[in-house]
């Protein structure tokens, strides 16, 4: 799989969806799903086919990791768990690094990624658009691993209050991300501060750069997923005294884990014992927060507050929402572009 396959996608959101759609045949439930996808027993996920003959078993499993912070770090991250899947399923496993979220949901649409980890916020595009199952997320034996999102200013700032927000030039991270935009629309007027219009809203693209441009001074204060900033502190990337948390929300559920869902079934049985058997290494351990394992979860329960979250904001997880988030990706990373050629030249 060539790699300007998917990073054209980032590039130019009028590839999005170009290949004609197949109508699910005989469909008496879609319910919010793509026209591609059926859900007739009503979990808010795709049906597996009806018809056997669309059954996918592919001899390559393809998987990839949601493309925040440092991809290289989590395409290591995952080795021993590719190394199970690939004993627990027979198949070999590649790790394939995507660059951004419209570009990941989009491979898994078009059938090239097969096993993905979604980040919360876009779990809803790739459910909806992408045919994708999620059924689990990194955590412990007692319960899912969760995150908060909080709100970051410098230690030393005038800020000490949500209200103190006002007038001020806050990061969010991308249009899709749950804790970094999506949440902070949703909640923050509850606390009489409403985004972009008593502060102003700049992207960053990621969690890890909202927190590096408030330590940096590019930023005011950041929303950020609390456990990034933590991984980030654990790592010794920043400093604790350096920041200071002004508020935090209700726990979320971290990323979701799923599957294709027109895999063969034999082969999602195996995926899913791959999934609830593995036990994370002391290395996996201290990179994902102390989770020492993949913990059980459903759609259609465990994602409700994130749903609630993204309609409260008019995030609607269709064709025409993904293409909208595909050409903010592909600005910001031209934008980004630009800055890099400029610094190399000056």
């Amino acid at each position: 799989m060539s790699k300007n396959i998917l990073t054209g996608l980032l590039v130019s959101g009028s590839l999005l969806f170009a290949a004609a759609t197949t109508h699910a045949a005989e469909c008496s439930n879609r319910g919010v799903l793509d026209e591609k996808f059926c859900d007739e027993n009503m979990d808010l996920v795709a049906d597996t086919p009806k018809d056997p003959s669309q059954w996918r078993d592919p001899s390559t499993l393809v998987f990839t990791y949601t493309p925040v912070e440092d991809p290289a770090v989590y395409k290591d991250a995952f080795h021993e768990f590719q190394e199970y899947l690939t004993e627990k399923t027979g198949k070999k496993v590649i790790y394939y690094t995507v660059h951004s979220n419209a570009a990941e949901v989009e491979a898994m649409r078009s059938g090239r990624l097969h096993i993905a980890g979604f980040s919360t916020g876009p779990t809803g595009y790739a459910v909806n658009l992408g045919g994708y199952v999620p059924i689990a997320v990194k955590g412990t034996a007692e319960s899912f691993q969760g995150y908060n999102l909080i709100i970051i200013t410098k230690a030393n700032s005038d800020i000490k209050t949500v209200a103190d927000l006002k007038g001020k030039v806050v990061a969010h991270t991308s249009a899709s991300s749950n804790s970094g935009n999506l949440a902070p629309r949703a909640l923050f007027p509850n606390l009489n501060i409403t985004p972009d219009k008593d502060y102003q809203v700049k992207y960053s693209g990621k969690h890890d750069q909202s927190i590096m441009g408030v330590l940096s001074g590019d930023y005011d204060a950041a929303p950020v997923a609390s456990d990034v900033y933590h991984r980030m502190i654990d790592a010794g990337r920043i400093q604790e005294k350096d920041f200071r948390v002004i508020y935090t929300s209700p726990r979320f559920p971290t990323s979701a884990f799923g599957y294709a869902h027109d895999l063969n079934p034999e082969l999602v049985e195996k995926i899913k014992d791959a999934f609830f058997t593995f036990r994370f290494s002391k290395d996996m351990q201290s990179t994902f927060g102390g989770a020492d394992r993949f913990f059980p979860i459903t759609y259609k329960e465990d994602w409700k507050v994130i749903r609630d979250i993204a309609h409260a904001t008019g995030t609607a997880y269709t064709k025409t929402g993904l293409q909208k988030l595909a050409e903010k990706e592909a600005a910001k990373a031209a934008k980004k572009r630009a800055a890099e050629l400029a610094k190399e030249k000056g």
